[in-house]
């Protein structure tokens, strides 16, 4: 069997790098220091700002819990459930102190809502969603962060 080529999820193209180590990719208006994530379609999203060009830059990797909940029912199209039947996960909302921003996105497979807390230390890690016969489709998540990694 050939190797699989990694590429990002359904819809996340441009999100988030692999190299040198995971990151998110936000955008930042050089005109005001407004960082966005995702890339806004229009430019600046700061409504003082009349700025139309934004330039890539990686985000915080650790941020806390700001909320989470579970996803016990399989979310809609164009969601692939990357098993034969949808397994419950986690969602955390994540605080980016340095960007001021609410980042969105899956905890890792095998952490339940029990598991966590607000305020929670957490990292960006970049896991499979799910496969194809040619593409290993890649997508951010939240792993809490341990005793031994901090």
């Amino acid at each position: 069997m050939p190797a699989l080529t990694p590429a990002p999820a359904l819809g996340a193209d441009g999100w988030f790098t692999t190299e040198p180590e995971p990151a998110l990719l936000g955008h930042r208006c050089p005109a005001c220091g407004t960082i966005a994530f995702p890339r806004p379609p229009l430019g600046c999203p700061n409504p003082a700002c009349d700025g139309d060009e934004l330039e890539p830059t990686p985000l915080s990797r650790i941020g806390r819990i700001w909320s989470y909940t579970d996803a016990r029912y399989q979310p809609p199209p164009p969601y692939v459930v990357p098993t034969d039947e949808h397994v419950p996960f986690c969602l955390a909302a994540v605080e980016l102190a340095a960007e001021k921003l609410i980042v969105l996105g899956q905890v890792v497979a095998g952490v339940t809502v029990d598991d966590l807390t607000l305020g929670q230390e957490v990292e960006l890690v970049v896991d499979t969603l799910f496969t194809d016969d040619e593409t290993e489709h890649q997508i951010y998540k939240w792993q809490p962060v341990t005793e031994e990694a901090s």
